[in-house]
C-alpha cells in the first residue's frame, strides 16, 4: 500500500511540474468562465434565449464538450507514453510494486489533478444557486448543481481511463493525445446527429446512450441522474483500466 500511495503523489505532484497541466488549467477556467458569463446573461433574459437550468449553460452546452474532449487526452498522454519513450517503464516493472498497482497509482494520480481543475468553478456555486449569505439559504434549488458535479465526475472518470489505456500502447505522447481523442469523440460527437434522427429509432436511442453531452442536457444538469449514464462511465472505466493492467503485464512477459 506505502509503495502505492507514493506512486500516486508521485504523478499527481508531476502535474505541477508540467507547463502543459498549467496551460490545460488556464484553458478550461477560461472556457468556464465565458460560460458562467453567458449563463448570467440567459438567467436575466425572457424566452426561449433564457435559461431554465443554470448549469445547462455550463456544463450542457455542446461548445463545453468540444472543448473538454482535449482535455483527458492532455492529462493522459504522458503518464505511461513517457516512460515507454524514455525507457524507464521496464525500471518501474521491475520494481517490487503490481501491475494493478502501477495503473491504479497513474490513475489516481491524474483523477485527483482532474478534481482540481474542476474545483475553481465552485466559486460559481453560490451565485447559481441564488445563495442568501445571511441565512444560507440557497433561492434555486441546488440539486442540479449536485448531480452535475456527479456526472462530472463520472464522465472525466472514463475518458481519462481511455486515455491512459491509449497511453500504455504507444511510445509518442503526441499519438497517445491524438488517439485517445479519436476515441473520445465517438462519446461527444453523437450529440450533434440527434436533431436528424427518429427519437424511436434504435440509433437514436444509442447516441442517446452513449452521448455525454446528452446526459448533461437531458438529466445532469436538470437535477437527475439516470443509473444507465453511471453504468456506462463505470464499465468503460473498468474495462480500460484493466486492459491496461493487460497491456503492462504483456510488456512484462515480453521483457
Amino acid at each position: 500500500m506505502q509503495a502505492l500511495l507514493t506512486l500516486i503523489k508521485r504523478e499527481f505532484t508531476a502535474y505541477f511540474l508540467s507547463p502543459i497541466a498549467y496551460v490545460t488549467l488556464a484553458v478550461f477556467l477560461f472556457v468556464t468562465g465565458h460560460l458562467f458569463y453567458l449563463t448570467m446573461t440567459g438567467l436575466t433574459e425572457g424566452g426561449p434565449q433564457g435559461i431554465e437550468y443554470p448549469m445547462q449553460g455550463l456544463l450542457g452546452d455542446e461548445k463545453f464538450w468540444l472543448v473538454f474532449l482535449l482535455i483527458p487526452p492532455l492529462l493522459t498522454m504522458r503518464l505511461l507514453a513517457e516512460e515507454r519513450g524514455t525507457g524507464t517503464l521496464e525500471m518501474l516493472l521491475t520494481a517490487p510494486i503490481r501491475d494493478w498497482q502501477v495503473v491504479a497509482g497513474k490513475y489516481v494520480g491524474a483523477l485527483l489533478f482532474y478534481v482540481v481543475l474542476g474545483l475553481p468553478t465552485l466559486l460559481y456555486v453560490p451565485v447559481l444557486v441564488n445563495l442568501d449569505w445571511g441565512t444560507m439559504h440557497a433561492r434555486i434549488d441546488p440539486t442540479p448543481v449536485l448531480t452535475s458535479y456527479v456526472g462530472f465526475f463520472g464522465a472525466g472518470a472514463m475518458f481519462l481511463a481511455i486515455g491512459l489505456f491509449v497511453s500504455s500502447l504507444v511510445k509518442s505522447q503526441l499519438v497517445a493525445a491524438q488517439i485517445s481523442l479519436l476515441i473520445s469523440l465517438v462519446f461527444v460527437v453523437a450529440a450533434f446527429w440527434r436533431a436528424d434522427l427518429d427519437a424511436n429509432s434504435l440509433t437514436a436511442k444509442v447516441i442517446a446512450f452513449i452521448s455525454v453531452p446528452e446526459h448533461f442536457r437531458r438529466d445532469f444538469t436538470r437535477g437527475l441522474i439516470d443509473s444507465r449514464h453511471l453504468v456506462l462511465y463505470g464499465s468503460v472505466t473498468a474495462f480500460c483500466l484493466y486492459l491496461t493492467v493487460v497491456s503492462l503485464e504483456a510488456r512484462r512477459l515480453r521483457a
